[in-house]
């Protein structure tokens, strides 16, 4: 499976921004604006989540994190808990998600939950000062297409004569004495 990229990022801010936007507008005349903003957080969250893990390499666990997703959403639906809330329990499962399919390392994972802060912070701002909310999804997926520019694991980036550097040497060498030994033996007539 191909890792995601920004520019991929980018198409899924726009057909978020997009879709969530021409939804609101369509079915606003139908329904209470609290609870149409409930269900395109939920459509939205889970539509990212189903981008999630179709791109990410780990095959494990998807049923598991599905049902564990609509379980956490419906809970939080039927609870009728602040919209705040709603949102924030949402953004949590997504970069939970993304913590557990995309990163290997605690600090990547707080890297990835800091990069979801800034993004609900550009979103919110958006919204209010445009009061768009096309612009509001666009400010706040486009941010979160960044989560690609994290290292998997953070801690890995070892200075020069770390202990994993001493490792991956002791490796190369053994691998070069071993092909050499393989090269000798086929050699022998």
């Amino acid at each position: 499976m191909k890792h995601p990229s920004f520019s991929e990022g980018i198409a899924v801010a726009l057909i978020a921004a997009l879709l969530g936007s021409v939804l609101y507008t369509a079915l606003s005349p139908f329904s209470p604006t609290d609870g149409l903003l409930r269900l395109l957080i939920a459509g939205i969250g889970l539509s990212y989540v189903f981008y999630l893990l179709t791109r990410s390499r780990e095959r494990v666990g998807r049923v598991t994190v599905l049902a564990c997703w609509i379980l956490v959403a419906g809970s939080t639906w039927f609870m009728q808990s602040s919209l705040p809330l709603y949102l924030l329990v949402h953004l949590g499962l997504v970069w939970l998600i993304r913590s557990l399919y995309f990163y290997s390392s605690l600090l990547s994972a707080l890297a990835d939950l800091v990069l979801t802060g800034i993004g609900l912070a550009a979103g919110v701002w958006a919204a209010t000062q445009t009061g768009s909310l096309f612009l509001s999804l666009w400010c706040f997926f486009l941010v979160q297409a960044l989560f690609i520019a994290i290292p998997v694991d953070i801690s890995r980036k070892s200075a020069p004569g770390s202990l994993q550097q001493v490792r991956e040497d002791r490796f190369q060498h053994a691998h070069h004495a071993a092909e050499s030994a393989l090269r000798r033996l086929s050699s022998i007539p």
